[in-house]
């Protein structure tokens, strides 16, 4: 089994061709929707443990977390300390599931893969990349978002330009949806057909 990295800096249509994946029947993991899920059930007392106040109902409220971690360092870490084990062992159950009922190829869809060191749990990594401009103007046009935010949240990524050139593949979404989706398509075939026969590229468990 192929596990594909899928990745992108904020606003560069990272969910979207996610999606466009899934649409071609490849199995995704979504990091940031196991997150949600995560914090509407075991990891809501943790981060509230951390971070009193930041769960209501038993659910975490990200307006409440954001307050407490956005712009410090330190609270982030503690957050990454609690949420990142957590999603690493939903993946890797996912992996597992998939990899038991024979898929040729899966993809991981991770915000911060380079951030966190998660290379070296795929085979190859996608990048999604798109002019600044247009980057910019995704960015801001989300409810509650700040030019502020958008900086705080950049200067701790990898510089798309870094992320692009450690990429084994470069999806361009500055385009139309049918083109990103044909590059997609691209991609998929590309890595279906590197697989040896016969064992589907099959890679032990990260």
């Amino acid at each position: 089994m192929i596990v594909l990295g899928l990745t992108g800096s904020i606003g560069m249509g990272k969910s979207a061709t996610a999606r466009m994946f899934a649409e071609a029947g490849v199995p995704v993991h979504d990091s940031d929707e196991a997150v949600h899920r995560l914090y509407a059930g075991p990891a809501a007392p943790l981060v509230d443990a951390a971070f009193p106040g930041t769960a209501v109902d038993g659910v975490v409220d990200r307006a409440r977390l954001g307050g407490h971690v956005l712009g410090d360092p330190a609270a982030l870490k503690k957050l990454e300390a609690i949420i990142h084990p957590l999603v690493r062992a939903d993946a890797d159950a996912f992996l597992l599931r998939h990899r038991a009922a024979g898929a040729p190829l899966v993809v991981l869809d991770i915000p911060l893969l380079y951030e966190t060191g998660g290379r070296g749990r795929v085979d190859k990594v996608v990048v999604v990349s798109a002019p600044a401009d247009i980057q910019r103007t995704r960015v801001l046009a989300r409810p509650g978002m700040t030019a502020e935010k958008f900086e705080q949240i950049l200067a701790r990524q990898v510089p798309d330009a870094q992320k692009r050139r450690m990429a084994d593949f470069v999806i361009d979404t500055g385009h139309s949806f049918d083109q990103t989706r044909a590059a997609v398509a691209t991609v998929i075939a590309e890595l279906l057909k590197s697989a040896p026969a016969g064992d589907n590229g099959a890679a032990p468990p990260p």
